[in-house]
């Protein structure tokens, strides 16, 4: 019997990329997007969320096996904290009760390169501590100075790491990992280049050390996601899997060793 995989992200860059890489080898995907998916949902909220948990149990039956949360944003808005935070460990934690059905289930979240960045202390913590409220005032003050896309995405990985080994999934036998991309050649990549000078775009290059294979298709990342959410993973918990053409061990080199 196929597996069943929810897809957030799913119409655009890596979400469509692994919802054509699922359907190719014989599994049902059920996409969620703001448009062009089977299940229209906006993540940034919580009526949102539970609009799309609520129409996943339908589509399903009742039963994932694999819940991929792709969806974000790189906007330096407060709006960016709801989808890439708030809206993925909302899908997360929405689905999870549909994954426990699954008698090989599998939960795969989005961090990022982003994440060893600038980042928001108080912004993080507000993330983390689960204050959503605190969290956008908090967005809303740093916003112009680039901090809230890596502070959504430290605060996510975080997350991936205090969670995954919890009785809530650990404990039920469900692995809970992330994906932390590199450069990827995606729309929302290229939105951000495109607001670039030639100064800014020199220098972010510069910044972004990537020596195996540089920018990275999106069908590479959905190749990584797949294996995180298949049967085979049975034995990752916690870990943010960079697939970044070595954008972290040049970075941080044996520093957390």
């Amino acid at each position: 019997m196929s597996r069943i995989s929810v897809v957030t992200g799913a119409a655009s860059g890596i979400g469509q990329a692994l919802a054509e890489l699922l359907r190719s080898r014989g599994e049902r995907v059920i996409g969620v997007d703001l448009h062009d998916a089977d299940v229209i949902a906006d993540l940034s909220t919580e009526e949102g969320l539970a609009g799309m948990v609520d129409a996943v149990r339908q589509a399903s039956g009742g039963v994932v096996d694999a819940v991929f949360a792709i969806a974000g944003l790189v906007a330096d808005k407060p709006v960016t904290v709801d989808v890439n935070f708030f809206g993925m460990v909302g899908t997360l934690n929405g689905l999870r009760p549909l994954l426990a059905q699954s008698t090989a289930p599998r939960a795969v979240g989005t961090a990022s390169i982003a994440s060893l960045q600038a980042t928001d202390d108080g912004l993080v913590a507000a993330m983390t501590s689960g204050d959503r409220a605190t969290a956008r005032s908090r967005a809303a003050e740093v916003a112009g100075d680039g901090l809230i896309y890596g502070s959504t995405k430290k605060a996510f990985a975080q997350w991936i790491r205090r969670t995954a080994p919890t009785a809530d999934w650990a404990g039920t036998s469900i692995p809970l990992n992330a994906v932390a991309p590199g450069v990827v050649n995606t729309p929302m990549v290229a939105s951000v280049a495109a607001t670039m000078s030639e100064e800014e775009s020199r220098k972010s290059w510069e910044a972004t050390p990537l020596p195996l294979n540089g920018v990275a298709e999106p069908i590479v990342l959905a190749e990584v996601f797949a294996w995180l959410g298949s049967p085979a993973n049975t034995h990752m918990c916690g870990q943010v899997v960079f697939a970044d053409s070595g954008y972290d061990a040049v970075v941080r080199g044996d520093s957390v060793w």
